[in-house]
């Protein structure tokens, strides 16, 4: 009894401890815009494939970034891509801005937004370039926090995606997944030394990916960001994130868009980073509910340890979200409990795989080199 009490109280003392060191770690949404000494011309390199709720309002705020020099690079594989309507719409309306869009698909590795970025990567005029997804919603200030993060030993600064905006119960969960879970063991692993990058913006100096085969290097792993965080590593260099996380407006969600999306993102943890991804089994609230339920109590007092987890489990994740002016609604509670109840089903199903859909293609897991490898599109 007493070793379980102590597995239980160990698993809660990690959940806590990792919500201080991110509470510390990351800044209220909407804080001061850095000051910087200076402002270096920035190439945004944005692959683009469809036309989303959100994508004439993420297209638009990047031709409204408060920097004095940028160039926007647009890379679409089909020019009869409905997205190409929006971005010469948002072109029109910003005429001062550097803005163009490449229409090519360089099939160079089975990662179709790695080889949409390809043709960007190469024309980019500048020696700064951020690799940024579509469905970013950047602040005016995008760079300046992406460039303040940035210190002597980084090789890399990224962000990650800061749910927001949701639109019934399962974009909720959504938004539980990426912000008090995702997000915040993200900036635990930086503040403790192990920054892992996040594709959705990644900064980079030119001259660290071109000095190692250029973009190309990216498709050693079978995502950008693992391939991008072993990479930055090998060289001896750090992956640091900005002081607070941009936001991704999220819409409506199904039950299914949460499960394939978060069953995808497993899957690839547990090709690229397979130990870190073992240890996720104990992560959440589950796993000390179920040592909890294990132990030999009264009913009274089953019941009055399993409210004691609970709000171990959850008070510190709400009150992380509150202190950051992230996403709350009354739904937010039932939303956390409900990604737990997902997450080690996810887990298991990671291990039993090989594909996953993504963005109209199915995707297979190599058994031989641990790369991804193109299988015919299913039937959508």
């Amino acid at each position: 009894m007493l070793y379980m009490l102590a597995v239980v109280g160990l698993l809660l003392a990690i959940h806590i401890i990792s919500l201080m060191i991110a509470g510390w770690r990351i800044s209220r949404r909407g804080l001061v815009t850095p000051d910087l000494s200076s402002r270096p011309p920035v190439s945004i390199v944005i692959p683009v494939c469809g036309l989303e709720q959100f994508s004439r309002e993420t297209i638009a705020c990047a031709h409204r970034l408060d920097w004095t020099d940028y160039e926007l690079i647009f890379c679409v594989a089909d020019r009869n891509d409905p997205v190409v309507a929006a971005i010469e719409s948002a072109r029109l309306e910003h005429p001062t801005v550097k803005s163009r869009t490449l229409v090519g698909d360089d099939r160079f590795s089975a990662n179709p937004k790695l080889n949409n970025c390809l043709k960007g990567w190469n024309a980019a005029a500048h020696d700064w370039i951020v690799l940024a997804d579509s469905n970013v919603l950047m602040p005016p200030d995008y760079l300046h926090h992406l460039m303040a993060a940035w210190r002597s030993d980084s090789g890399l600064v990224c962000s990650t995606p800061l749910g927001a905006r949701p639109q019934g119960f399962w974009a909720e969960v959504e938004c539980a997944f990426l912000n008090t879970h995702q997000a915040r063991w993200q900036y635990a692993g930086e503040a403790l030394g192990f920054g892992f990058a996040q594709g959705k913006s990644m900064l980079w100096r030119k001259e660290t990916l071109d000095g190692r085969g250029g973009i190309q290097a990216l498709a050693a792993e079978i995502a950008e960001d693992a391939a991008a965080t072993k990479l930055v590593n090998g060289l001896g260099l750090k992956v640091h994130l900005v002081a607070s996380p941009f936001e991704q407006p999220l819409g409506r969600r199904t039950v299914w868009d949460v499960w394939s999306r978060q069953c995808r993102w497993a899957r690839l943890r547990r090709v690229t980073f397979p130990i870190y991804f073992a240890a996720e089994i104990f992560l959440g609230l589950l796993p000390p509910l179920l040592l909890v339920f294990c132990l030999p109590l009264s009913e009274v007092g089953l019941a009055a340890s399993a409210v004691a987890v609970l709000a171990a489990v959850y008070l510190p994740e709400l009150a992380l979200a509150n202190s950051k002016n992230w996403h709350l609604s009354p739904m937010s509670l039932a939303a956390m409990i409900a990604r737990d109840v997902m997450m080690p089903i996810i887990w298991m199903r990671s291990w039993l795989g090989k594909t996953f859909e993504w963005r109209g293609n199915t995707m297979t897991i190599g058994p031989q080199d641990s790369r991804l490898s193109e299988a015919p599109a299913a039937q959508m």
